[in-house]
């Protein structure tokens, strides 16, 4: 009889766990990941993640629809908000090697913008960054990159 009780637990917890492992709905890439936006900090923070830490998730929340940005280096870079997605999307996981600076140059109700510093080896980059606030969200608008 002890023997007909654990062969019995044994096949009921099989059956359970095969029940709960075919339950779990597999993430597709192309699912979007909510990320709270719900302030400009939250925003901001999420925007310096995508830029420094490799985060991809959340970038067609996090990026505006007439968003650009423009690089200033011996002659001026204008990129879309779909090329920078794409960019983004490749750098994935890649962190870079830097510290970071923020600084609030102006705040609003509806906009924000921040001055973000990397600061490498042997360079620095300079990031203005404007967050508007639409549709219950903030989201990056504009990105300006120059480097020292």
């Amino acid at each position: 009889m002890k023997g007909f009780v654990k062969t019995f637990t044994v096949a009921a917890l099989i059956a359970l766990s095969s029940v709960a492992m075919s339950a779990e709905k597999p993430v597709s890439k192309s699912e979007i990941v909510p990320v709270n936006l719900s302030t400009a900090e939250f925003a901001l923070q999420h925007y310096i993640a995508v830029t420094t830490a490799g985060a991809s998730f959340g970038l067609e929340q996090l990026f505006a629809q007439d968003f650009s940005q423009k690089i200033h280096t011996s002659t001026i870079h204008t990129y879309g908000r779909r090329a920078v997605i794409e960019c983004l999307n490749k750098q994935q996981g890649e962190i870079l090697n830097c510290k970071t600076q923020i600084k609030i140059v102006e705040k609003s109700g509806d906009y924000l913008i921040a001055k973000i510093v990397l600061k490498f080896d042997s360079f620095s980059m300079t990031d203005l960054v404007t967050l508007v606030y639409e549709s219950g969200s903030w989201q990056v608008s504009k990105s300006f990159h120059s480097y020292q």
